[in-house]
């Protein structure tokens, strides 16, 4: 049985603890692997490992630093089929899925070769007499990152490229669901040139989690994942004296007004919804329908879904794979058993699909709710599934509310040919990423993003500037020379 360990200083490092998890291949419900389970001996070793190269890594010129990460991108780009394989392999998505998420990870580490000019500080001549002031931002020290099962790449990606690059050394706690492909980034940032330590793969499951919120000699803690555990995380982390920022859960509306381009609103809804089997924090659950165009919206959402092609990653005309575990399946079905319950009208049920070859694969059919209302447990809560629910708006006023009355605030779009109710909706939402006729409005890596409400917990956002000032403090120097002092000329080209 092939065994993941924890990757530290720049090698595979087997556990101390000798503990494993069992890793599956969601298609087949079988075990195809064994991660390590990380205890505090095997913690201890990879924080001095980190430690140690900090000292190292954050004395390089921001210039070095960006040389060897744009090297890394070289390196990932020539490996992308087989870290897209990797993600498919433990994940279930789509090939083509897995590619595209590997890919926009990428773009952060492209960002992150700017980091020399992203570092500049800001310079006043004469705040006083004689006297200058200027500001310059310098790394935290030891970083974390704890990650979800559901983007093995792209979610690490928004975190560790730019610490790392900022010059802070990186500790990332994958999920002990689909680790492998933490394990092969790492390698590729060796083989880059990276210095020993300076990017360490932590494997385990809450207990590695717990050692990472608690120890004081780790400055930051980023995190993706549900609303629970989000807030677990910040209050754990935060209470430990560390800067936190924690993206959590979502219930992301699609709002279709009657004048919307019918064709390209189900289009984009079909790809949010079902794509990635709905397990994505910008997943469209719930699609807004206008006035009269809800009856014509849920006909041809309906009649695309039942032509979805579901299969295992491995068939290249899968358009959905199957969800992370049974566990996850269940509860999953769980929802739309309540969602039946609570009186939705169920127009396609995925519960108990099955497909020949695969029947103990981890499969959910794609599943679609009409009439759903506000108070049911299928639209107040974060299913993370293929799940759609329409709910009906009178108004565009009523559907508005909708959005900002609802708990979470972390995606939402709206399909319209009206400019005027489109800016409105811009600037009213109360919610952290929004589109206008694009149904998954991730902005790219040079903008940053997060959720409002209970979608995000801390001060700053992913990635972007908001990365480069989370993985940064501050330092302002005011600053007066009253004698002159005098070196001798140089007549080289000065270098870096």
């Amino acid at each position: 049985m092939k065994k993941i360990e924890n990757y530290i200083s720049g090698n595979i490092t087997p556990c101390k603890s000798k503990n494993y998890l069992p890793v599956e291949d969601p298609s087949t419900g079988e075990i195809i692997s064994e991660v390590s389970l990380s205890d505090i001996n095997d913690f201890n070793l990879l924080i001095e490992s980190s430690l140690k190269a900090f000292d190292i890594w954050s004395n390089l010129t921001p210039l070095k630093r960006s040389r060897i990460i744009s090297k890394y991108k070289e390196y990932i780009e020539k490996d992308l089929e087989n870290l897209s394989k990797l993600v498919s392999s433990e994940h279930g998505k789509t090939l083509d899925d897995a590619k595209g998420s590997v890919t926009r990870g990428l773009e952060v580490v492209e960002f992150a070769c700017g980091i020399p000019h992203l570092l500049k500080g800001e310079f006043s001549q004469n705040v006083g007499t004689d006297i200058d002031s200027w500001s310059i931002r310098q790394p935290l020290g030891v970083t974390a990152g704890i990650t979800p099962f559901n983007f093995p790449a792209m979610v690490p990606m928004w975190m560790y490229p730019i610490s790392i690059a900022c010059g802070n050394s990186f500790i990332l706690k994958p999920s002990e669901k689909d680790p492998s492909c933490s394990i092969r980034l790492a390698e590729l940032f060796s083989e880059a040139g990276l210095p020993e330590g300076v990017f360490n793969v932590l494997n385990g499951d809450k207990t590695a989690v717990d050692m990472l919120l608690s120890d004081n000699r780790i400055q930051s803690i980023s995190f993706v994942g549900s609303t629970p555990v989000a807030k677990y995380i910040y209050e754990t982390a935060a209470k430990n004296g560390k800067r936190v920022q924690a993206l959590g859960g979502a219930k992301n509306h699609l709002i279709v007004m009657p004048d919307a381009n019918i064709d390209q609103a189900v289009d984009g809804i079909m790809g949010a919804a079902y794509g990635s089997a709905g397990e994505r924090c910008m997943a469209v659950s719930v699609a807004v329908a206008v006035g009269d165009i809800a009856d014509k919206l849920v006909e041809n959402i309906s009649n695309k879904a039942e032509s979805l092609i579901v299969a295992p990653w491995t068939d290249s005309s899968s358009q959905m794979g199957p969800v992370i575990s049974k566990e996850h399946k269940d509860k999953i079905e769980s929802y739309i058993s309540s969602g039946v319950e609570e009186g939705a009208k169920l127009v396609l049920d995925g519960r108990n699909f099955k497909i020949q070859g695969y029947e103990n694969g981890y499969f959910v059919g794609p599943t679609l709710f009409d009439n759903v209302k506000k108070d049911m447990k299928i639209y107040k809560e974060e299913i993370f599934g293929p799940v759609l629910s329409v709910i009906r708006a009178k108004n565009y006023d009523e559907a508005l509310n909708l959005v900002n009355n609802h708990a979470f605030g972390n995606g939402t779009s709206i399909y319209t040919s009206d400019g005027e109710v489109s800016r409105h909706f811009t600037t009213n939402c109360k919610v952290g990423m929004v589109g206008v006729n694009v149904p998954i409005p991730v902005p790219m890596a040079f903008h940053s993003f997060g959720g409002w409400k209970q979608s995000l917990f801390g001060d700053h956002s992913m990635h972007g500037t908001e990365g480069v000032k989370f993985y940064t403090k501050l330092k302002t120097v005011t600053s007066r020379w009253p004698k002159s002092i005098q070196k001798g000329p140089e007549f080289k080209m000065p270098t870096n």
